[in-house]
Formats: structure tokens, C-alpha cells, sequence
């Protein structure tokens, strides 16, 4: 991960590659995948002074950031944490294998589906006894996504970082612009912007994720929380006349997004809110990344995706949430719910984030005394959020969103007429694929 300057999270190759890379498919597949050295666990922990993690933080910054948390916990506890830090894509790539062998007491891991699928198969260990402690300290959305499916506890959160509709301050007041609240003032803003001269949404889909988060918003604006997690567990039909609805809606805004979306990365769209050629940009708050000048990073601000339903409002929020696991048979139980009672701690968020300022703490209760601007917004509206999603491609199976969702979504966005016959498509893989699960 790479530092933004803002202190909002900035996910650099490791994290974003992980989740759209080559190997996802191997992520939940299970069949077929080694149990490779480089995976195995670091060994024993039958010492009672000792809980081993398994890491996927190999980048300097988080790395160094967990070392100081572990030295913390130490410190407070007298147990040493011996970390097994392996490469944030082999680790990804190779989770199923190491889970299914011997792996370490606790490991790194990312909240929602991904978290569920490795709970249902009776590879991880329910953590409600920590939960009892901790769970004064989150709110209750963030507690609703740390449960399994059998509703308990598995995960315990310690960082994320939303996603909204990035704007600058002063482009609005030149114009006159009032933050859109619902879906028709947002088509009148882009309507208003085009006639200024704007480009209402900055866009670039050259490497295939960030329309699944324009998808994800519209979704469950429309069709709320509940509908949007059974479509992305494969538990609700792509044919079903909410998914329609959807990119119905979707292809109202579509005139309004940026050309040349195909060859144009994340960075470079990002680069025309900047310049203050476009007016709007849907992305993660990593955004702030590409404004390195302060007087452009002061400027910058956000607002959550309007109403679409009234029903459903601006209660959910996609917040990728990453924090820690349980493995399926720890050695160390007394050490592992104490190190994760301490991980739940607004003290190790604010421990972490003083390494780190590239996110948020995941706890209601963190100090956010050192938080810029942004970084305050953020987490008040993480915090206010009835529901959190993750993102398309850790609420649902890497190998669907990767092989399915990913060109699915840029043959929509090429040909939004042909949208019928492409869920048709996108059904009948997602039966073939869920099916293996």
C-alpha cells in the first residue's frame, strides 16, 4: 500500500491486483491448488507466551505499522506475536491451500462474502467470545459484517475506507452546483455540467474494476442492502427485473460518463477531476492519491450516492474492511482471544493509523483527533451507515467477478442495448460457477 497524501487510503498493486488479479480464481475454488511452503503456517504455538498470524500486509508501510501494534500488544499482554508475512498475492492466491493445511493461529483477512465462504466451509473459528468484549466498540453495521452466515462472529475489523461521489469545492461554487441528495438531481447536475462545459463523471474502466462500484452503488440505492448481498452470494437471479432496473438506471447517467473509459486507468480519470475538466468522480476515497498538491487536496471533498429509493435512503455504505481471522484449530486459544480482544481496541487502531494514515480505524470509538478533513468525513459516515458492503469483487466469488462480472459490466457499458441477452449470459454462468462452490 502506498501512502496517500491526504492520509486516505491509497490501495496500491497489492491490494486492488489481489482483487481482480489472474489467480482469484484459485482464491475459492479449492481444487487443485498445492499446499505450498511459501504458505504453511510459522509454526508451533503450543507456548502459551506466543500466537502466531499469518500476514498478507508485505508492503513496508502496513508491515511496519502491524510490528508496532504486535509490540504494543506484548508489551500489555507479555505475549509475543511471531508474524508469517508472505507476499499479499501468494497469500490471496494460495488462502484455501494454507487454511486446509496448517495454518497460523490468526490471519490477516477482508470482512463480508470472503470471510463467509471460508466460515461456512468450517475453515475458521468463531470469535463471539471476543465479540463479547469488543463489541461496545463498533458500530452496529460493522458488527453485522463480521458475522457468518450461522450468525456468529469470525472477523474482527480494523481498518477501511469508503467509497462515495468525489467533487471539488470550488468548481461547485463557481457553478452554483447543490450536492445532489437524490437520483434526479444527480441527472440534472450531469445535465447541467455537460451544458458548462464539464465532464460530469470522470471514468476509466481500462482495468475492469471500477464499474463493478458503479454497479454496486446503483444496486443497492435501488434494490437495498439485503437484495444486493443475495445477488452476490449467487442466492438471487441476474434476471430478476430489480437487476434489470439497475442498469436501466445506470444507462440514464451512462451519456454523462467520460469517453474513452476502455483505455483509461483509475489515475488518469482521477487526473481530470484535478484539472477541473470534470465535475464528479464515483471512487474510493484513494482518490485523494492524485491530488498531490495541497491547495487541490484542500479543495477536494465527497458526498454519498444519492437516494434512488426512498425505501432504502443512503443507509448502506461500501466500506472494504480488512482485519483478522480465526484458523479452524488454533494452538494458542487463550493467547488468540487475547490478542484479538486487544486488535478490537480503539488503542491498536490508533496504534495502527499512527504507521499508517492511509485509512480509517474501523472502531466508533478510535480518536480521530489526528484524522485530516476527509478522513473525519469518512469515518462519520462509515460510522453512520446502517449497512457496509465490500465491494463487488469481495462480496461474491473472485472467480464470478473476475471471469463474468468484469467484461460483463465493460460490454454493458459499450453496448447498454444488448443488456437483456448479456444477464441472460451472466445467470446462466453464475449457476455453473456457484454450483462448484
Amino acid at each position: 500500500m502506498r501512502l496517500s497524501p491526504s492520509g486516505l487510503s491509497v490501495p496500491g498493486p497489492s491490494r486492488r491486483s489481489v482483487l481482480r488479479g489472474a489467480g482469484s480464481a484459485a482464491l475459492l475454488a479449492g481444487a487443485g491448488t498445492p499446499l505450498l511452503s511459501a504458505c504453511s503456517g510459522s509454526g508451533s504455538a503450543s507456548d502459551p507466551k506466543t500466537v502466531t498470524v499469518g500476514s498478507n500486509a508485505s508492503d513496508a508501510v502496513p508491515k511496519a505499522a502491524f510490528e508496532s501494534v504486535y509490540a504494543a500488544f506484548k508489551k500489555q499482554s507479555g505475549i509475543t506475536v511471531a508474524v508469517n508475512t508472505k507476499d499479499h498475492n501468494t497469500f490471496q492466491e494460495q488462502i484455501n491451500s494454507y487454511l486446509q493445511g496448517t495454518p497460523d493461529d490468526v490471519f490477516n483477512w477482508f470482512a463480508g462474502y470472503r470471510m463467509q465462504f471460508f466460515a461456512a466451509k468450517g475453515l475458521a473459528s468463531p470469535v463471539d467470545d471476543v465479540w463479547h468484549k469488543i463489541g461496545d466498540n463498533f458500530p452496529d453495521a460493522m458488527k453485522k459484517l463480521s458475522k457468518g452466515e450461522d450468525g456468529k462472529y469470525y472477523f474482527v475489523p480494523l481498518t477501511t475506507y469508503p467509497w462515495a461521489v468525489f467533487y471539488r469545492r470550488s468548481v461547485f461554487a463557481q457553478h452554483g452546483y447543490k450536492v445532489p441528495a437524490t437520483w434526479d438531481e444527480l441527472v440534472a447536475l450531469c445535465k447541467q455540467m455537460k451544458k458548462d462545459g464539464l465532464i460530469p463523471l470522470a471514468f476509466g474502466d481500462k482495468d475492469a474494476w471500477p464499474a463493478m462500484g458503479t454497479f454496486d452503488q446503483i444496486n443497492f440505492r435501488l434494490n437495498g442492502y439485503d437484495f444486493h448481498v443475495q445477488l452476490m452470494a449467487g442466492k438471487a437471479s441476474w434476471t430478476d427485473a430489480k437487476v434489470k432496473a439497475v442498469f436501466d438506471h445506470w444507462s440514464e447517467i451512462l451519456p454523462y460518463h467520460q469517453d474513452g473509459f476502455m483505455g483509461r486507468t483509475w489515475q488518469d480519470a482521477a487526473q481530470t477531476l484535478v484539472a477541473k475538466k470534470a465535475g464528479m468522480y464515483l471512487l474510493g476515497s484513494f482518490v485523494a492519491q492524485q491530488f498531490t498538491n495541497k491547495a487541490d487536496l484542500d479543495d477536494l471533498d465527497f458526498f454519498p450516492f444519492p437516494e434512488i429509493n426512498s425505501a432504502y435512503g443512503q443507509d448502506t455504505v461500501e466500506a472494504p474492511t480488512d482485519g483478522f481471522m480465526v484458523s479452524k484449530s488454533p494452538k494458542n486459544h487463550a493467547g488468540v482471544v487475547k490478542l484479538l480482544e486487544y486488535l478490537g481496541s480503539p488503542a491498536a487502531e490508533e496504534q495502527y493509523l499512527k504507521g499508517d494514515p492511509s485509512v480509517v480505524a474501523a472502531s466508533s470509538k478510535a480518536s480521530t483527533s489526528s484524522y485530516s478533513a476527509l478522513q473525519k468525513k469518512a469515518f462519520e459516515m462509515i460510522g453512520k451507515a446502517k449497512s457496509l458492503t465490500q465491494f463487488m469483487d469481495r462480496d461474491s466469488r473472485p472467480d464470478f467477478t473476475s471471469t463474468v462480472m468484469q467484461p460483463g459490466l465493460q460490454k454493458f457499458l459499450q453496448n447498454p442495448k444488448e443488456v437483456d441477452s448479456l444477464l441472460s449470459s451472466v445467470e446462466r454462468q453464475k449457476k455453473q460457477i456457484f454450483a462448484s462452490q
